[in-house]
Protein backbone atom coordinates (compact mmCIF):
# COMPACT_ATOMS: atom_id res chain seq x y z
CA UNK A 1 0.00 0.00 0.00
CA UNK A 2 1.33 3.70 -1.31
CA UNK A 3 0.56 6.36 1.07
CA UNK A 4 2.56 9.86 -0.52
CA UNK A 5 3.21 12.43 1.59
CA UNK A 6 1.32 15.55 1.49
CA UNK A 7 2.67 19.02 0.44
CA UNK A 8 1.34 22.42 2.15
CA UNK A 9 3.94 24.10 -0.15
CA UNK A 10 5.27 25.16 2.94
CA UNK A 11 8.13 24.32 5.86
CA UNK A 12 6.60 21.70 7.71
CA UNK A 13 7.00 23.54 11.06
CA UNK A 14 5.67 27.04 9.86
CA UNK A 15 2.51 25.42 8.60
CA UNK A 16 2.12 23.16 11.71
CA UNK A 17 2.35 26.70 13.88
CA UNK A 18 0.30 28.59 11.80
CA UNK A 19 -2.87 25.56 11.61
CA UNK A 20 -6.25 26.37 13.50
CA UNK A 21 -10.05 25.32 12.85
CA UNK A 22 -10.01 22.34 11.92
CA UNK A 23 -13.28 21.78 9.32
CA UNK A 24 -14.09 17.95 8.35
CA UNK A 25 -16.48 17.01 5.76
CA UNK A 26 -17.07 13.78 3.76
CA UNK A 27 -19.08 13.16 0.39
CA UNK A 28 -19.76 10.12 -1.52
CA UNK A 29 -20.83 10.86 -5.26
CA UNK A 30 -21.99 7.45 -6.22
CA UNK A 31 -23.19 4.54 -3.99
CA UNK A 32 -20.48 1.53 -3.21
CA UNK A 33 -21.01 -0.29 -6.39
CA UNK A 34 -18.29 -2.15 -8.24
CA UNK A 35 -15.11 -0.15 -9.30
CA UNK A 36 -15.40 3.17 -7.94
CA UNK A 37 -13.25 5.74 -6.04
CA UNK A 38 -14.78 7.14 -2.57
CA UNK A 39 -13.70 10.55 -1.88
CA UNK A 40 -13.70 12.21 2.00
CA UNK A 41 -11.98 15.65 2.65
CA UNK A 42 -10.58 17.80 6.00
CA UNK A 43 -9.76 21.48 5.83
CA UNK A 44 -7.50 23.40 7.95
CA UNK A 45 -7.20 27.81 7.37
CA UNK A 46 -3.42 28.52 7.18
CA UNK A 47 -3.45 31.79 8.50
CA UNK A 48 -0.39 32.64 7.11
CA UNK A 49 -1.66 32.85 4.12
CA UNK A 50 -5.02 33.10 4.45
CA UNK A 51 -6.14 30.42 2.11
CA UNK A 52 -8.23 27.01 3.36
CA UNK A 53 -5.84 23.89 2.92
CA UNK A 54 -7.96 20.58 1.84
CA UNK A 55 -6.68 17.38 2.46
CA UNK A 56 -8.68 14.64 -0.38
CA UNK A 57 -8.31 11.25 0.62
CA UNK A 58 -9.66 9.20 -2.33
CA UNK A 59 -9.84 5.45 -1.86
CA UNK A 60 -9.46 2.40 -4.52
CA UNK A 61 -12.46 0.16 -3.82
CA UNK A 62 -10.80 -2.94 -5.41
CA UNK A 63 -9.13 -5.22 -3.54
CA UNK A 64 -6.89 -6.65 -6.21
CA UNK A 65 -6.85 -4.45 -8.76
CA UNK A 66 -4.87 -0.76 -9.28
CA UNK A 67 -6.82 2.13 -10.13
CA UNK A 68 -5.33 4.66 -12.41
CA UNK A 69 -6.48 8.47 -12.10
CA UNK A 70 -7.20 9.75 -15.22
CA UNK A 71 -9.02 12.98 -14.67
CA UNK A 72 -9.36 15.10 -11.77
CA UNK A 73 -12.02 18.18 -11.90
CA UNK A 74 -11.90 20.64 -8.82
CA UNK A 75 -13.87 23.06 -7.85
CA UNK A 76 -12.78 25.70 -7.16
CA UNK A 77 -10.68 25.54 -9.58
CA UNK A 78 -6.69 25.60 -8.01
CA UNK A 79 -4.25 22.56 -8.19
CA UNK A 80 -4.73 19.42 -5.78
CA UNK A 81 -1.25 17.27 -5.88
CA UNK A 82 -0.06 14.59 -4.28
CA UNK A 83 3.59 14.75 -2.28
CA UNK A 84 5.20 11.71 -3.48
CA UNK A 85 8.61 12.91 -2.27
CA UNK A 86 9.90 15.27 0.65
CA UNK A 87 10.83 17.79 -2.02
CA UNK A 88 8.48 16.21 -4.86
CA UNK A 89 4.93 16.73 -5.66
CA UNK A 90 2.50 15.37 -8.34
CA UNK A 91 -0.57 16.41 -9.89
CA UNK A 92 -3.24 13.52 -8.87
CA UNK A 93 -4.76 13.07 -12.02
CA UNK A 94 -1.63 11.27 -13.00
CA UNK A 95 -1.10 8.96 -9.70
CA UNK A 96 -2.14 5.14 -9.41
CA UNK A 97 -3.89 4.13 -6.03
CA UNK A 98 -2.60 0.85 -5.44
CA UNK A 99 -5.22 -1.86 -5.05
CA UNK A 100 -7.27 -1.72 -1.59
CA UNK A 101 -5.70 1.80 -0.67
CA UNK A 102 -5.55 5.25 -1.03
CA UNK A 103 -3.94 8.54 -1.85
CA UNK A 104 -3.85 11.72 -0.27
CA UNK A 105 -3.91 14.73 -2.36
CA UNK A 106 -3.73 18.57 -1.14
CA UNK A 107 -5.55 21.56 -2.55
CA UNK A 108 -5.52 25.31 -1.83
CA UNK A 109 -8.33 27.35 -2.28
CA UNK A 110 -9.36 30.88 -1.09
CA UNK A 111 -10.43 31.72 2.22
CA UNK A 112 -13.46 32.60 1.89
CA UNK A 113 -14.46 29.34 -0.38
CA UNK A 114 -17.21 28.19 1.11
CA UNK A 115 -17.95 24.38 -0.78
CA UNK A 116 -15.30 22.53 -2.65
CA UNK A 117 -15.83 19.58 -4.59
CA UNK A 118 -13.31 16.93 -6.70
CA UNK A 119 -14.68 15.19 -9.12
CA UNK A 120 -12.14 11.75 -9.84
CA UNK A 121 -12.48 9.54 -13.38
CA UNK A 122 -10.19 6.33 -12.84
CA UNK A 123 -9.40 3.39 -14.55
CA UNK A 124 -8.82 -0.31 -13.85
CA UNK A 125 -6.57 -1.61 -16.23
CA UNK A 126 -7.39 -5.96 -16.11
CA UNK A 127 -11.36 -4.92 -17.29
CA UNK A 128 -10.74 -1.61 -18.58
CA UNK A 129 -13.65 -0.79 -16.17
CA UNK A 130 -14.18 3.23 -15.41
CA UNK A 131 -15.64 5.14 -12.69
CA UNK A 132 -16.12 8.88 -12.16
CA UNK A 133 -16.79 9.59 -8.26
CA UNK A 134 -17.50 12.96 -6.48
CA UNK A 135 -16.62 13.84 -3.06
CA UNK A 136 -17.39 17.77 -1.58
CA UNK A 137 -16.83 19.64 1.70
CA UNK A 138 -18.36 22.21 2.87
CA UNK A 139 -16.55 25.63 4.64
CA UNK A 140 -18.65 28.01 5.62
CA UNK A 141 -19.00 26.66 9.60
CA UNK A 142 -15.96 28.14 10.62
CA UNK A 143 -15.98 31.65 9.11
CA UNK A 144 -13.84 33.02 6.22
CA UNK A 145 -10.31 31.75 6.64
CA UNK A 146 -7.95 34.72 6.95
CA UNK A 147 -4.59 35.33 7.20
CA UNK A 148 -2.89 35.57 10.68
CA UNK A 149 -1.93 39.67 11.96
CA UNK A 150 1.40 39.97 11.28
CA UNK A 151 1.25 42.95 14.08
CA UNK A 152 -0.90 44.21 16.28
CA UNK A 153 -2.96 47.57 16.00
CA UNK A 154 -2.28 49.88 19.00
CA UNK A 155 -5.85 50.26 20.11
CA UNK A 156 -5.88 46.27 21.07
CA UNK A 157 -2.48 45.80 22.15
CA UNK A 158 -1.67 44.06 25.54
CA UNK A 159 0.90 44.83 27.74
CA UNK A 160 2.59 43.72 31.29
CA UNK A 161 4.69 46.05 33.62
CA UNK A 162 5.96 45.99 37.07
CA UNK A 163 6.38 48.80 39.52
CA UNK A 164 7.96 49.64 42.08
CA UNK A 165 7.01 53.21 43.59
CA UNK A 166 9.10 53.89 46.35
CA UNK A 167 12.08 53.03 43.99
CA UNK A 168 10.74 55.20 41.35
CA UNK A 169 10.73 52.29 38.66
CA UNK A 170 9.12 50.77 35.85
CA UNK A 171 8.77 48.63 33.08
CA UNK A 172 6.20 48.26 30.55
CA UNK A 173 6.41 45.62 27.95
CA UNK A 174 4.26 44.70 24.87
CA UNK A 175 2.45 41.37 25.25
CA UNK A 176 2.73 38.47 22.69
CA UNK A 177 5.08 38.18 19.74
CA UNK A 178 3.42 40.75 17.51
CA UNK A 179 5.09 44.25 17.32
CA UNK A 180 2.58 47.42 17.03
CA UNK A 181 1.61 48.02 12.88
CA UNK A 182 3.29 50.45 10.80
CA UNK A 183 4.46 53.69 12.71
CA UNK A 184 1.90 53.28 15.99
CA UNK A 185 3.60 54.48 19.20
CA UNK A 186 2.08 53.86 22.75
CA UNK A 187 4.03 56.10 25.10
CA UNK A 188 3.83 55.17 28.96
CA UNK A 189 4.87 57.75 31.83
CA UNK A 190 6.26 57.39 34.99
CA UNK A 191 5.71 60.43 37.53
CA UNK A 192 6.38 61.17 41.09
CA UNK A 193 4.62 64.10 43.47
CA UNK A 194 5.18 65.85 46.77
CA UNK A 195 2.00 65.27 49.00
CA UNK A 196 0.93 66.77 51.98
CA UNK A 197 0.62 63.04 53.65
CA UNK A 198 1.40 59.67 53.07
CA UNK A 199 -1.82 58.61 52.25
CA UNK A 200 -3.71 60.48 48.79
CA UNK A 201 -4.26 63.88 49.75
CA UNK A 202 -3.54 67.33 47.96
CA UNK A 203 -2.20 69.48 46.53
CA UNK A 204 0.43 67.25 45.14
CA UNK A 205 2.96 68.98 43.18
CA UNK A 206 5.28 67.13 40.46
CA UNK A 207 9.03 66.36 41.79
CA UNK A 208 11.59 66.65 39.14
CA UNK A 209 11.06 65.17 35.56
CA UNK A 210 8.67 62.57 34.13
CA UNK A 211 9.74 60.12 32.73
CA UNK A 212 8.07 58.73 29.59
CA UNK A 213 8.69 56.36 26.85
CA UNK A 214 6.79 54.78 23.60
CA UNK A 215 6.53 51.10 22.64
CA UNK A 216 6.53 51.08 19.05
CA UNK A 217 8.63 51.43 15.58
CA UNK A 218 10.74 47.95 17.07
CA UNK A 219 10.55 48.74 20.69
CA UNK A 220 8.99 46.23 22.53
CA UNK A 221 9.92 47.04 26.02
CA UNK A 222 10.90 50.09 27.84
CA UNK A 223 11.91 50.83 31.28
CA UNK A 224 11.44 54.30 33.37
CA UNK A 225 12.75 55.95 36.00
CA UNK A 226 12.08 58.84 38.00
CA UNK A 227 13.40 60.77 41.51
CA UNK A 228 11.09 60.37 44.76
CA UNK A 229 11.36 63.11 47.32
CA UNK A 230 12.68 62.47 50.46
CA UNK A 231 9.31 63.16 52.00
CA UNK A 232 5.85 62.32 51.88
CA UNK A 233 4.93 61.20 47.75
CA UNK A 234 2.60 59.75 45.45
CA UNK A 235 4.39 57.81 42.09
CA UNK A 236 2.15 57.12 39.24
CA UNK A 237 2.86 55.12 36.33
CA UNK A 238 0.17 56.16 33.44
CA UNK A 239 -1.10 55.67 30.23
CA UNK A 240 0.31 57.96 27.98
CA UNK A 241 2.62 60.92 27.54
CA UNK A 242 4.13 63.68 29.20
CA UNK A 243 0.91 65.52 28.12
CA UNK A 244 -1.23 63.49 30.38
CA UNK A 245 0.58 64.44 33.44
CA UNK A 246 -1.55 66.43 35.64
CA UNK A 247 0.74 69.15 37.84
CA UNK A 248 -0.63 70.21 40.40
CA UNK A 249 -3.11 67.58 41.88
CA UNK A 250 -5.88 69.98 43.58
CA UNK A 251 -9.28 69.36 45.10
CA UNK A 252 -12.06 68.86 42.95
CA UNK A 253 -9.52 68.80 39.85
CA UNK A 254 -8.77 65.78 36.92
CA UNK A 255 -7.82 62.40 38.39
CA UNK A 256 -5.80 59.84 36.73
CA UNK A 257 -8.61 57.23 37.41
CA UNK A 258 -8.13 54.03 35.07
CA UNK A 259 -5.48 55.58 33.01
CA UNK A 260 -2.97 54.09 35.65
CA UNK A 261 -1.54 50.79 34.65
CA UNK A 262 -2.95 48.29 36.85
CA UNK A 263 -6.36 49.90 37.28
CA UNK A 264 -9.62 47.93 36.92
CA UNK A 265 -11.14 49.93 33.62
CA UNK A 266 -9.75 50.57 30.76
CA UNK A 267 -7.19 51.86 29.23
CA UNK A 268 -5.44 50.58 32.68
CA UNK A 269 -6.61 46.92 32.87
CA UNK A 270 -4.88 46.59 29.08
CA UNK A 271 -1.87 46.10 30.84
CA UNK A 272 -1.37 43.11 33.47
CA UNK A 273 0.83 43.98 36.56
CA UNK A 274 0.98 44.99 40.12
CA UNK A 275 -1.01 48.49 40.68
CA UNK A 276 1.03 51.04 39.30
CA UNK A 277 0.65 54.02 41.83
CA UNK A 278 2.03 54.40 45.19
CA UNK A 279 1.62 56.30 48.18
CA UNK A 280 4.53 56.93 51.07
CA UNK A 281 7.19 58.63 53.04
CA UNK A 282 7.88 59.30 56.37
CA UNK A 283 8.16 62.82 56.75
CA UNK A 284 6.70 66.17 55.76
CA UNK A 285 7.78 67.95 52.60
CA UNK A 286 8.51 71.47 54.38
CA UNK A 287 11.68 72.32 55.33
CA UNK A 288 11.30 74.17 59.04
CA UNK A 289 14.22 76.02 60.84
CA UNK A 290 14.70 78.67 63.21
CA UNK A 291 17.56 80.59 64.16
CA UNK A 292 17.81 83.32 67.01
CA UNK A 293 19.36 86.61 67.95
CA UNK A 294 19.67 87.99 71.26
CA UNK A 295 18.96 91.83 71.80
CA UNK A 296 20.94 94.05 74.52
CA UNK A 297 17.21 95.19 76.09
CA UNK A 298 16.94 91.33 76.72
CA UNK A 299 14.92 90.38 73.91
CA UNK A 300 15.22 87.47 71.43
CA UNK A 301 14.65 87.77 67.83
CA UNK A 302 12.99 84.26 66.49
CA UNK A 303 13.79 84.06 62.57
CA UNK A 304 11.47 81.04 60.97
CA UNK A 305 12.10 79.81 57.47
CA UNK A 306 10.46 77.60 55.13
CA UNK A 307 12.47 77.34 52.32
CA UNK A 308 14.83 73.75 51.49
CA UNK A 309 14.66 72.03 48.39
CA UNK A 310 11.61 69.82 49.49
CA UNK A 311 9.64 72.76 50.89
CA UNK A 312 6.03 72.46 49.03
CA UNK A 313 3.75 72.75 51.67
CA UNK A 314 3.00 75.90 54.92
CA UNK A 315 4.90 75.33 58.07
CA UNK A 316 3.16 76.52 61.35
CA UNK A 317 5.26 77.13 63.67
CA UNK A 318 4.76 77.47 67.72
CA UNK A 319 6.79 79.78 69.56
CA UNK A 320 6.85 79.12 73.21
CA UNK A 321 8.72 80.66 76.09
CA UNK A 322 8.83 81.00 79.75
CA UNK A 323 5.92 82.83 81.92
CA UNK A 324 3.49 80.90 78.99
CA UNK A 325 4.39 83.23 76.40
CA UNK A 326 3.56 81.58 72.78
CA UNK A 327 2.54 82.75 69.47
CA UNK A 328 1.78 80.43 66.46
CA UNK A 329 3.46 81.86 62.72
CA UNK A 330 2.76 80.52 59.26
CA UNK A 331 5.53 80.67 56.60
CA UNK A 332 4.43 79.74 53.15
CA UNK A 333 7.02 77.58 51.39
CA UNK A 334 10.41 79.40 50.12
CA UNK A 335 9.50 81.90 52.98
CA UNK A 336 10.80 82.94 55.74
CA UNK A 337 9.37 85.18 58.71
CA UNK A 338 11.70 87.71 60.92
CA UNK A 339 8.72 88.91 63.18
CA UNK A 340 8.83 87.17 66.26
CA UNK A 341 10.16 88.96 69.00
CA UNK A 342 10.44 87.17 72.82
CA UNK A 343 10.11 89.76 75.36
CA UNK A 344 13.08 89.83 77.79
CA UNK A 345 10.79 88.62 80.68
CA UNK A 346 10.26 85.21 78.68
CA UNK A 347 12.94 84.83 76.69
CA UNK A 348 15.07 82.29 79.65
CA UNK A 349 14.21 79.73 77.45
CA UNK A 350 12.47 79.30 74.02
CA UNK A 351 11.06 76.80 72.14
CA UNK A 352 10.26 76.49 68.23
CA UNK A 353 7.58 73.42 67.89
CA UNK A 354 6.41 71.84 64.32
CA UNK A 355 3.41 69.20 64.86
CA UNK A 356 3.94 69.65 68.94
CA UNK A 357 7.43 68.58 68.45
CA UNK A 358 10.56 70.33 68.74
CA UNK A 359 12.46 70.96 65.69
CA UNK A 360 15.77 70.67 65.28
CA UNK A 361 17.80 73.25 67.20
CA UNK A 362 15.05 74.81 68.09
CA UNK A 363 15.71 75.38 71.56
CA UNK A 364 17.41 78.87 73.15
CA UNK A 365 18.23 80.94 76.01
CA UNK A 366 19.22 84.68 75.95
CA UNK A 367 22.48 85.55 75.67
CA UNK A 368 24.45 89.14 76.36
CA UNK A 369 25.50 90.18 73.21
CA UNK A 370 29.30 90.68 73.10
CA UNK A 371 28.90 94.40 71.28
CA UNK A 372 26.42 95.50 73.89
CA UNK A 373 27.51 98.87 75.48
CA UNK A 374 28.49 97.97 79.35
CA UNK A 375 27.44 100.02 82.41
CA UNK A 376 29.72 102.98 83.85
CA UNK A 377 31.41 103.67 87.25
CA UNK A 378 32.08 107.29 88.35
CA UNK A 379 33.40 109.15 91.66
CA UNK A 380 32.63 111.88 94.21
CA UNK A 381 35.29 111.84 96.56
CA UNK A 382 36.50 114.41 99.10
CA UNK A 383 37.89 114.33 102.94
CA UNK A 384 34.34 113.42 104.23
CA UNK A 385 32.83 111.14 101.61
CA UNK A 386 33.05 108.77 99.14
CA UNK A 387 30.76 108.81 96.55
CA UNK A 388 30.12 106.14 93.67
CA UNK A 389 27.58 106.60 90.58
CA UNK A 390 26.80 103.86 87.87
CA UNK A 391 25.23 104.67 84.52
CA UNK A 392 23.57 102.35 82.48
CA UNK A 393 23.09 103.55 78.57
CA UNK A 394 19.79 103.05 77.03
CA UNK A 395 18.72 99.95 75.26
CA UNK A 396 20.32 97.59 77.83
CA UNK A 397 18.49 94.71 80.31
CA UNK A 398 18.61 96.58 84.06
CA UNK A 399 21.87 95.67 85.81
CA UNK A 400 22.30 94.87 89.56
CA UNK A 401 25.24 96.87 91.07
CA UNK A 402 26.77 96.52 94.31
CA UNK A 403 28.54 99.02 96.44
CA UNK A 404 30.93 97.86 98.85
CA UNK A 405 33.58 100.16 101.34
CA UNK A 406 34.75 99.03 104.44
CA UNK A 407 32.24 96.91 106.01
CA UNK A 408 29.11 98.85 104.43
CA UNK A 409 27.34 97.36 100.88
CA UNK A 410 24.71 98.85 99.12
CA UNK A 411 22.93 97.43 95.99
CA UNK A 412 21.03 99.25 93.55
CA UNK A 413 19.57 97.88 89.94
CA UNK A 414 20.07 100.58 87.26
CA UNK A 415 17.67 101.19 84.90
CA UNK A 416 18.13 101.30 81.65
CA UNK A 417 18.86 105.14 80.64
CA UNK A 418 19.38 105.93 84.29
CA UNK A 419 21.99 106.26 87.07
CA UNK A 420 22.37 104.99 90.71
CA UNK A 421 24.22 106.82 93.14
CA UNK A 422 25.70 105.71 96.58
CA UNK A 423 27.91 107.84 98.90
CA UNK A 424 29.93 106.37 101.72
CA UNK A 425 31.64 108.32 104.67
CA UNK A 426 34.93 108.61 104.49
CA UNK A 427 37.04 105.78 106.40
CA UNK A 428 40.43 104.22 106.70
CA UNK A 429 40.04 101.72 103.77
CA UNK A 430 41.78 103.09 100.78
CA UNK A 431 39.54 101.17 98.14
CA UNK A 432 35.55 100.47 97.12
CA UNK A 433 34.62 97.22 95.50
CA UNK A 434 31.93 97.75 93.05
CA UNK A 435 30.58 94.31 91.44
CA UNK A 436 28.30 93.47 88.49
CA UNK A 437 27.34 90.69 89.34
CA UNK A 438 24.73 89.76 86.42
CA UNK A 439 27.90 90.73 84.44
CA UNK A 440 30.28 89.18 86.37
CA UNK A 441 32.68 92.02 86.67
CA UNK A 442 33.94 93.80 89.37
CA UNK A 443 35.66 97.18 89.68
CA UNK A 444 38.03 98.01 92.85
CA UNK A 445 38.08 101.95 93.48
CA UNK A 446 40.64 103.26 95.21
CA UNK A 447 39.89 106.26 97.45
CA UNK A 448 42.64 108.72 97.40
CA UNK A 449 41.38 112.22 97.21
CA UNK A 450 43.47 115.46 96.98
CA UNK A 451 44.50 118.00 99.50
CA UNK A 452 43.45 115.38 102.92
CA UNK A 453 46.68 114.77 104.44
CA UNK A 454 47.31 111.81 101.80
CA UNK A 455 45.22 109.44 103.98
CA UNK A 456 41.51 108.52 104.19
CA UNK A 457 38.72 110.21 106.29
CA UNK A 458 38.34 110.18 110.54
CA UNK A 459 40.33 112.42 113.13
CA UNK A 460 42.80 113.29 110.17
CA UNK A 461 42.40 117.19 108.74
CA UNK A 462 40.34 117.23 106.04
CA UNK A 463 41.76 118.80 102.95
CA UNK A 464 40.24 120.25 99.87
CA UNK A 465 37.40 119.08 98.21
CA UNK A 466 38.27 118.01 94.85
CA UNK A 467 36.65 120.63 92.27
CA UNK A 468 36.90 121.52 89.12
CA UNK A 469 39.14 120.23 86.66
CA UNK A 470 40.83 117.82 89.23
CA UNK A 471 37.27 116.34 89.62
CA UNK A 472 36.21 116.09 85.86
CA UNK A 473 40.21 114.63 85.12
CA UNK A 474 39.31 112.05 88.06
CA UNK A 475 36.00 111.48 86.36
CA UNK A 476 37.02 110.64 82.75
CA UNK A 477 39.87 108.34 84.54
CA UNK A 478 37.28 106.27 86.06
CA UNK A 479 34.87 106.10 82.73
CA UNK A 480 38.23 105.11 81.05
CA UNK A 481 39.36 102.36 83.61
CA UNK A 482 35.93 101.00 83.16
CA UNK A 483 36.21 100.27 79.43
CA UNK A 484 39.38 98.68 79.94
CA UNK A 485 37.51 97.13 82.96
CA UNK A 486 34.82 95.96 80.19
CA UNK A 487 37.99 94.06 77.64
CA UNK A 488 39.89 92.50 80.71
CA UNK A 489 36.08 91.32 81.41
CA UNK A 490 35.62 89.48 78.35
CA UNK A 491 38.96 87.75 78.42
CA UNK A 492 39.07 86.70 81.86
CA UNK A 493 36.32 86.94 83.93
CA UNK A 494 36.03 88.30 87.96
CA UNK A 495 38.77 89.99 87.12
CA UNK A 496 39.39 92.62 89.54
CA UNK A 497 40.40 96.07 88.33
CA UNK A 498 42.34 98.73 90.22
CA UNK A 499 41.60 102.56 89.62
CA UNK A 500 42.07 105.81 91.80
CA UNK A 501 39.29 107.90 92.87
Amino acid sequence: MIRPKLSLRRPLAVLAAALIGLTGAAAVATPASAHHTTITATAVCDQLSGERVITWKVENSERNKDATITKVTANPNTDVTVQVRADESRPLHSVVIPKNSFVEAVQRVPGDTTRATLRVDAVWQKNNARASNEGSINLDRDGACTPAPKCVDASEAKYSHTFDGPKGTATVKLAGDLPLCGDEKQYFTLVSYFAPRPQFATPQYVYGEPDSDFLGAGQTEIELNVGVPDCHTQVDLIWGGVDEVIDPLVEDGPRYGSKKLGEKGAPGNRSSGPQGWYNGGSKNCTTPASTFSSACDGSVTVSLSNDGSISKYPVEFEVRAENGWSKTVTVAPGEADNETVVPAENAGKIEVLVDGKVIENGTYSWERPEDCPLPTVTTDADCETFGLTASNPEGGMPVKVEFTYGDKTETRTVAPGSSEKVTFPAGDEEAALVVLPELGLELEVVYAPEGCGGGGGGDEEPGLPVTGAAAGGIAAGAIALLALGAVLFVMARRRRIHFTA
